[in-house]
């Protein structure tokens, strides 16, 4: 479990490159990865799902991140197991593998921008973008929080089982017993940590209503604007091919396009 969560927090974890994605705005990184997050929970059926994740492929390549990407892959392996399971059982296994597949291109995308775009760029993204300096701040303290979190509770789990904590000894319940011992020590941590962050922000007059300067500017460029574009475009045929195409009678796009598993 522990090896499942580190390698899915590895897709999110920003990384200093110098590549094509790392020097994007990172307002057109955001965007590319909403219009495929829209994209994905737009489709159920298999082959517009796999188009959509095969789309997003070149540019984890350009980010020169097609490691990090995989790894949390089979990370995300338990989760995509478990959804299998319950909801081939419950529902379908068509619907289970749709939505592992769509779970997966969502991983895709927000990885990509978590992975290229440092949590202060995306904040001047956010400011520039006449958001509240509040709401930016904050914003960028939770993107940085996170992976934090995640590493002090690898620590502290490694800590506990060093002095005899058994964690997959027993049955459930007493297995979800064992991790007491390492939620404790992880929200103590969390608390002593919130308190540090807030004395720190009031020792530098955080919230004055001084007017703040940027040392450094966000411009958009061509290639950010032909990526927007380009974004944008799959976005609107994404929504032209569900909301009218596929109302059609006949519809245009051929049956295999719309093709699920028969059970």
């Amino acid at each position: 479990m522990k090896r499942h969560m580190a390698a899915i927090f590895e897709a999110f974890r920003f990384k200093q490159k110098h590549t094509f994605m790392h020097g994007l705005d990172p307002r057109t990184t955001f965007f590319m990865a909403v219009c495929f997050s829209v994209l994905a929970m737009l489709f159920l059926e298999l082959l517009p799902l796999l188009i959509i994740i095969l789309s997003m492929l070149p540019f984890v390549l350009l980010a020169k991140s097609i490691g990090q990407w995989s790894r949390s892959l089979k990370g995300l392996a338990f989760l995509a197991g478990f959804i299998l399971i319950i909801n081939s059982y419950f529902i379908s296994f068509s619907f289970a593998v749709s939505t592992v597949l769509r779970l997966t291109a969502l991983m895709t995308a927000f990885s990509i921008f978590f992975l290229t775009v440092h949590p202060d760029d995306f904040a001047q993204a956010l400011i520039e973008m006449h958001i509240p300096y509040e709401f930016a701040f904050a914003f960028s303290m939770a993107v940085r929080y996170v992976p934090t979190i995640a590493t002090e509770t690898e620590t502290i789990r490694d800590a506990q089982m060093s002095r005899g904590l058994e964690l997959e000894s027993g049955n459930i319940l007493q297995r979800v017993r064992n991790y007491i011992p390492i939620l404790i020590p992880v929200i103590v941590s969390s608390i002593r940590r919130a308190l540090q962050v807030a004395e720190s922000l009031e020792s530098r007059a955080f919230g004055s209503t001084a007017s703040r300067t940027s040392l450094y500017g966000l411009k958009l460029r061509k290639r950010d604007f032909a990526l927007m574009i380009y974004s944008l475009l799959l976005l609107l045929l994404g929504l032209y091919v569900t909301f009218i195409l596929r109302t059609m009678l006949p519809s245009p796009l051929p049956d295999w396009f719309f093709w699920t598993f028969p059970f």
